[in-house]
């Protein structure tokens, strides 16, 4: 047999088994989205406390994720992160349409620097310093899913969405971006502050991660975003919302 035709038949045999992977797939009853877990996420993480922030109506539409969490956190001893986690089920593709760098440059944000930089072991994270004006920002952001964390975009995200199709039948991931306001001799306090809240958020958020089921079991409905429970967190403890807090900038839309 030629090298030709061995070329041939082992690019047939490769199509039609991402055709039988495929058909499988489509075979599989849909996934509902228990989202639950994630809005249970507490407010307290290590020594910051939050107060949830809403998302405009318009955002939330434009978003499109199952659910989000937008948040401000503020340090016992001062300092103030924004968290902002947008979650993706499997039936809606499991990651983000809208890049964080697409959304900054689409506020009037400009991307001074961007690097990748890895928090611990198995956890990396894109790191961007904005600005806007006279205000500078500085962002960590990675994409999780169920089976992974640490992941950049782009290739490693999409091998995982596939694997985790093929092998676990489901594909949920979510977009986790934090930020900072710092000036320009605060860069590395800042940086330090971001990567250890970022290694602490994440195991918190392995631990209230959604579930997902086939569309015939019994699953709880989704919540929503946290809009609604902003201003009863206020009441119960859960923190005041700082003073320059803002739905629009780096700690609002994505």
């Amino acid at each position: 047999m030629s090298r030709e035709t061995l070329g041939t038949s082992a690019l047939v045999a490769a199509l039609l088994a991402v055709g039988a992977a495929a058909w499988a797939l489509e075979l599989r009853a849909p996934l509902r989205v228990d989202t639950s877990r994630l809005a249970q996420l507490p407010h307290q993480l290590g020594e910051w406390s939050s107060v949830d922030i809403p998302l405009d109506d318009a955002v939330e539409s434009m978003l499109r994720a199952d659910f989000n969490v937008q948040r401000a956190y503020q340090h016992r001893l001062g300092g103030l992160v924004w968290l902002y986690v947008g979650y993706y089920g499997t039936q809606r593709g499991g990651r983000p349409e809208h890049t964080p760098a697409e959304c900054y440059r689409a506020h009037g944000w400009e991307i001074l620097e961007q690097r990748t930089l890895e928090v611990e072991p198995g956890l990396r994270v894109n790191e961007y310093r904005v600005q806007l004006g006279g205000e500078q920002h500085l962002v960590h952001f990675w994409f999780r899913s169920f089976r992974r964390t640490g992941l950049l975009g782009g290739f490693d995200q999409t091998l995982d969405r596939l694997s985790g199709r093929l092998l676990q039948g489901r594909a949920d991931g979510s977009l986790v971006r934090i930020s900072t306001p710092f000036t320009d001799d605060e860069l590395i306090p800042a940086r330090s502050r971001l990567l250890s809240f970022a290694a602490e958020l994440d195991r918190q958020l392995a631990a209230y991660w959604p579930d997902e089921e086939p569309a015939g079991g019994d699953v709880k409905p989704a919540l929503g975003a946290l809009g609604g429970q902003w201003r009863s967190g206020l009441t119960s403890g859960q923190g005041t919302e700082p003073a320059h807090a803002s739905p629009e900038g780096p700690g609002g839309p994505p």
